[in-house]
């Protein structure tokens, strides 16, 4: 299970920076600083898929990277099955996998030994990793390309790559920051019955998107992020009653479109 309450994150703004117009305008900006994430809670339960939704520089990237301890935050709370990634970084690490925007491969390696590495970095057999990798490798259909350096991978193989990385020691819960980004149809169908997967072991999984579809196809609930503040948290169920048509597209327009006053809708 994963708890985040009042999350908060800010960025120093340079000496002398001057801010545009449109910064001006931006609430989240002061003299000093670049407030990229205000206000965020939320919760994801066992075997729950959340589908983190936001305009463009909402904070969801700033908040992925803070709930996987890659970023540590002005304020708030973040626990990962009751551990506090705050007070036990490296604790709640070891019950995390990851995947940033950025893969971050190393190019000279091929897809078997970027896996490989990370998996040994977790402490893993070797007899329990290569297992790990073959199963992963059937998941993700990567056998065709396992020993093909990561220079020479197309974006769907980094991706895929990436993802087997993330998950290679069987982490208690997955964060995927834009996991179907740039990837093709067959690709994207792969990534998304991988969640689906995961889902199926009970794993709680976090994934931001701007994709309607994949969300009304996998989450179960849904969290909105505006300007750095959680404007909804809720069931998809709940999401779809923010506007009359039950339409998805329809709801995140409502809610993002709510004064700012008004507090974070939800259900337990």
């Amino acid at each position: 299970m994963i708890e985040i309450n009042n999350l908060a994150k800010a960025f120093a703004l340079g000496k002398g920076s001057k801010l545009s117009e449109s910064e001006k305008q931006d609430v989240r900006y002061s003299k000093t600083a670049f407030h990229s994430v205000r206000d965020v809670s939320f919760h994801c339960d066992q075997g729950e898929v959340l589908g983190l939704l936001g305009p463009n520089g909402a904070g969801k990237t700033t908040t992925l990277r803070m709930l996987s301890t890659a970023l540590k935050p002005d304020g708030g709370t973040v626990l990962i099955n009751g551990v506090d990634v705050l007070k036990q970084p490296l604790k709640a690490r070891q019950q995390i996998g990851f995947l940033s925007a950025d893969t971050g491969l190393y190019g000279k390696l091929t897809a078997f030994e970027n896996i490989a590495y990370f998996g040994r970095l977790h402490g893993m057999k070797e007899s329990a990793l290569r297992q790990r990798i073959d199963e992963l490798f059937t998941l993700l259909n990567m056998h065709d390309f396992a020993n093909r350096r990561a220079d020479n991978m197309s974006t769907g193989m980094k991706q895929k790559t990436a993802i087997a990385r993330a998950v290679v020691h069987s982490p208690k819960v997955v964060i995927l920051d834009e996991p179907t980004t740039g990837l093709d149809i067959m690709t994207v169908q792969t990534v998304l019955d991988f969640i689906q997967s995961l889902k199926a072991l009970k794993t709680p999984v976090i994934f931001s998107t701007h994709h309607l579809d994949e969300v009304a196809a996998l989450c179960d609930r849904v969290v909105v992020i505006d300007k750095g503040i959680s404007t909804f948290s809720g069931s998809i169920e709940a999401f779809r009653q923010c506007t009359p048509s039950g339409d998805l597209r329809e709801a995140f327009l409502s809610v993002i479109n709510q004064p700012e006053t008004a507090t974070a809708q939800g259900v337990a």
